[in-house]
């Protein structure tokens, strides 16, 4: 993983100096509240519902055990003992108090860890697939382009006051684990026929009060290119877009205003006016320098004893039905024989989504040290990945991962929610979600039935800011207030993978209380309907809403117009 140099670790520690004096004016009414807030956003502190908010920046989702560890020591010291992953693959602490942020910082910055850039109107966090590096269908590793973008972005004066915030996410194969379509820039590296490797460029994606999925504005970027087309996608965004209404800010706003085609014209023109074969190309040396902080670790070459080590596995796998489960759908293929790709679930039955405490961040770190080179991953579903474990390593590992209660085997199913956290936390939210999310893993706790469902996407929002995606699931639920009652309007169909689409709202909003019982006659259909192992996603294509409308809406008790 990238290590800071000796500029990285000024500019962060000079960063905490220039907040610790600006929060002691604050404190000391040398500035206002409203003085005060844009210094505050610009290092990832919120005022949410009940205490401020901390949103501490994970790049690429890629952390080390000792930052890990650092982690754990400030939930305990600072909070409340507890962390919480977000869909950015950052983590978020919800109950610090201001006048301590900065001493967090600093305990940050000893780790290079900084807030800076989670919020704002600026270029924030580029996420990436959890599996980069280590996926046999791998066009190429996209954690190098997210150093260079990260190292580009970060304290650009340009675009510190964008017209309103930006998201990147770059994917290097071609199943989709980064949501890159709803992004404001999705990249896909590809090969053109020449074999030359380069970036084909998505535009103006986005969920809120508009989703859109994103468009592509250029198929083939050769990869010197990056830095400087990107720079024009920002130049024109900053020009055009809109700062007089911010529900009308984002980039997805201005494509779809002027068309992708028009907005396309207008980056190619300032490219190649300001930016094509200028200061921003890439050389050969700058994007091998940015792949060397990635290499591969040791791996173990099994050679001759790997058949031995494999029998060994599918013997515990055929005597431990437990062990059998966590392995089909918390492991994934790796592209090094013998090794093996592990999910560690952060939606425990009864837990809130995407949680983690003090003492489990110090287990997985030591089972990081252990197993897994020393290397943690969190990533959009709010959960974690070991990328690099060891096939004779597997039973061990989640023995440990099960005592900490790190090993529901739900990952890609039913119950492997994505959720914001709603009224209980969330200041903009307008109803609740957690309670939502206890509701369903009550109601759908019968674990074979929830993996004979297969693969689903289920994704709660407490308002229309959607952080929880609920336009994209599988199964959409979105919580909204009527009259001061909690209500919830469900959608259906959507997908945030390579054939990203939005959902349909299914119909009238249903009653808090009725949410699981609603899903049970949604899946009902689902079970009846389906063809073989259809998928939902599949089933919901073939036969649209009817089925589910007249079985959900069958009892109007239920549901409100």
């Amino acid at each position: 993983m990238y290590q800071y140099n000796a500029i990285d670790q000024q500019l962060v520690n000079d960063r905490v100096a220039q907040f610790r004096d600006q929060t002691r004016r604050y404190l000391a009414g040398e500035l206002t509240e409203e003085e005060f807030l844009p210094l505050r956003l610009m290092n990832g502190l919120y005022i949410q519902r009940y205490a401020p908010m901390l949103r501490i920046a994970i790049p690429y989702g890629l952390m080390a055990s000792y930052q890990l560890r650092k982690l754990a020591d400030i939930t305990e010291q600072y909070d409340k003992g507890y962390g919480h992953f977000t869909t950015r693959t950052n983590i978020q602490l919800n109950w610090v108090k201001v006048e301590e942020v900065p001493d967090i910082l600093a305990e940050l910055a000893s780790v290079q860890m900084h807030a800076i850039q989670t919020s704002g109107n600026c270029i924030r966090n580029t996420t990436t697939d959890p599996y980069a590096g280590v996926n046999a269908g791998e066009v190429a590793d996209p954690r190098p382009y997210c150093e260079i973008i990260r190292q580009w972005s970060t304290f650009h004066p340009e675009f510190t006051y964008l017209p309103r915030k930006f998201k990147i996410a770059v994917i290097g194969s071609k199943e989709d684990r980064a949501a890159t379509m709803l992004h404001d820039i999705g990249l896909h590296i590809v090969k053109n026929d020449a074999g030359e490797l380069g970036f084909e460029v998505i535009v103006g994606g986005g969920l809120g009060r508009t989703p859109v999925i994103g468009k592509v504005i250029r198929e083939f970027l050769p990869e010197k290119d990056l830095l400087s087309y990107l720079d024009s996608v920002l130049r024109v965004y900053n020009q055009y877009g809109r700062r007089d209404n911010k529900y009308k800010a984002r980039i997805k706003i201005l494509v779809e205003s002027m068309g992708k085609d028009a907005f396309a014209e207008l980056v190619e023109q300032d490219w190649q006016v300001y930016n094509q074969d200028g200061a921003l190309t890439l050389t050969p040396e700058q994007i091998e320098y940015a792949k060397s902080f990635f290499s591969s670790p040791d791996y173990q070459d099994f050679g001759t004893d790997l058949p031995a080590i494999e029998q060994s596995l599918q013997d515990k796998l055929a005597t431990d039905s437990e062990f059998a489960a966590w392995y089909a759908h918390n492991t994934h293929t790796h592209k090094v024989a013998g090794y093996r790709i592990v999910t560690l679930s952060l939606k425990p039955y009864l837990q809130i989504a995407g949680d983690v405490t003090s003492t489990q961040m110090r287990v997985i770190a030591d089972l990081a040290d252990r197993y897994n080179f020393g290397e943690i991953r969190s990533t959009h579903h709010q959960n974690l990945v070991f990328s690099d474990i060891a096939l004779g390593d597997l039973y061990e590992l989640w023995q440990a991962l099960a005592e900490y209660n790190l090993a529901r085997p739900n990952i890609g199913t039913l119950t492997d929610i994505i959720a914001c956290p709603g009224f209980d936390y969330c200041a903009l939210a307008n109803a609740s979600t957690l309670n939502i999310v206890d509701q369903i893993n009550a109601h759908f706790e019968e674990v074979d039935y929830v993996h004979d469902l297969g693969d689903l996407r289920l994704n709660i929002s407490g308002c229309m800011n959607a952080c929880a995606h609920h336009h994209v699931g599988d199964i959409g639920i979105l919580g909204v207030d009527k009259k001061g009652e909690y209500w919830y309007q469900i959608s259906l169909g959507g997908s945030s993978k390579q054939d990203a689409k939005l959902g349909q709202i299914l119909g009238r909003s249903v009653a808090m209380d009725a949410v699981a019982s609603t899903l049970d006659d949604i899946l009902q259909v689902y079970l009846a309907e389906r063809q073989s192992e259809e998928l939902f996603a599949d089933t919901v294509a073939r036969i649209g809403l009817e089925p589910f409308q007249a079985r959900v809406y069958r009892d109007n008790a239920t549901s409100e117009a």
